[in-house]
C-alpha cells in the first residue's frame, strides 16, 4: 500500500479537459493518493436523473443536461466532505457559470491531451454522446480547436501522455504542490509589504 500524499488542501478539486483525457481514472488515483473521497459529476447526474448521460442527451438535449449538470456540480461543490476530487464531464467548464463556480470554489486541473490519444482512449467507448456513429477523429479535432484556450483557463494545467497512471497521477500531484507553493509564497509576499 502506498503513503498517502501529504497536501494542505483547503477546497475542492476538480478534474476539467476532453473525453479521453483521464479525468475520471486520475481523479479517482489522485483522490486515493490524497486520502480524500472522489465524485463523478457525470455518474451524480445520472443518479439524480435516473437515466444514463446518453440518454439525457437523447430525451432532453444538450441545454437540458447542462442546466441539470451545473445544479449538481454547485451541489457536490458545497457538499461535506468539503475536500475532495471532483471528476466533470467535458463539457462542463465549457459552461461560463459553470467556470466561473469551479474556479470561484475549487481548483482547477485540466488533463492536457493530444488528438491521436484522445482518439486512442475513445474510440471503443459507447458512452459518449458526441462521438455515436460519427468520426472521432473529426469530432475530437475540433472540440480542442473550440475548447481548448477555454480549458487553459483553469488554474493547473499537466500535460498527460500515453503512459501509466501513475506517471500522471505523479506530475498532477507535483503540479498542486507548486500551485499551492507559489500561492503560499504569494501571500507570504503580500504581507511583508
Amino acid at each position: 500500500m502506498r503513503n498517502k500524499k501529504q497536501i494542505k488542501l483547503d477546497k475542492p478539486i476538480v478534474m476539467v479537459g476532453l473525453m479521453g483525457a483521464g479525468k475520471t481514472s486520475v481523479g479517482r488515483a489522485l483522490a486515493r493518493s490524497l486520502g480524500i473521497s472522489f465524485v463523478d459529476s457525470d455518474k451524480e447526474i445520472e443518479k439524480a436523473a435516473g437515466c444514463s448521460v446518453i440518454d439525457i442527451f437523447s430525451m432532453y438535449g444538450e441545454k437540458e443536461f447542462r442546466r441539470v449538470e451545473e445544479k449538481v456540480i454547485e451541489r457536490l461543490i458545497d457538499s461535506a466532505p468539503s475536500i475532495k476530487v471532483i471528476s466533470t464531464g467535458e463539457g462542463a467548464f465549457i459552461t461560463d457559470s459553470v467556470r466561473q463556480m469551479v474556479l470561484d470554489k475549487a481548483l482547477t486541473i485540466w488533463l492536457k491531451a493530444d488528438l491521436e490519444l484522445l482518439v486512442k482512449r475513445t474510440n471503443f467507448r459507447h458512452t459518449r454522446p458526441q462521438l455515436l456513429n460519427t468520426d472521432s477523429h473529426k469530432i475530437l479535432a475540433q472540440l480542442i480547436k473550440d475548447r481548448y484556450d477555454t480549458y487553459a483557463l483553469a488554474d493547473i494545467t499537466v500535460e498527460t501522455r500515453d503512459e501509466n497512471i501513475h506517471k500522471t497521477l505523479s506530475k498532477v500531484l507535483s503540479a498542486i504542490e507548486q500551485y499551492i507553493n507559489k500561492h503560499k509564497q504569494g501571500e507570504q509576499n503580500e504581507n511583508h509589504k
